[in-house]
């Protein structure tokens, strides 16, 4: 499980040792996530349903390295917004549950 509060204090402290903080706006960490998903999405440009569930092994490290990318710029436009990304997850759910209910 991913422990969002130890991401951002070990990415606060990575972007601080190489003096970043200042190039780290939320325009800018969401613009340069705006492009890393761009970078994401080229991996799957040209697939199909299936072959985008079933990754080789180069692709999937390539696309996991992606992704990490987005998570990283994401956490951190967190950080500098003072948003709590736990409590927005859990608040997300639950409006999606009520907007989206099980129907059985």
């Amino acid at each position: 499980m991913i422990d969002v509060d130890e991401m951002q204090q070990r990415l606060r402290e990575f972007a601080d040792a190489r003096d970043w903080e200042k190039y780290h706006s939320p325009k800018n960490l969401v613009m340069a996530m705006s492009v890393e998903m761009a970078e994401l999405m080229e991996h799957f440009q040209w697939m199909t349903e299936q072959q985008s569930l079933d990754l080789d092994t180069k692709t999937r490290e390539k696309v996991a390295l992606e992704m990490a990318d987005v998570l990283i710029y994401l956490v951190r436009m967190a950080d500098r917004c003072g948003i709590d990304l736990d409590h927005a997850v859990e608040k997300k759910l639950l409006l999606n549950g009520q907007k989206y209910p099980v129907v059985k």
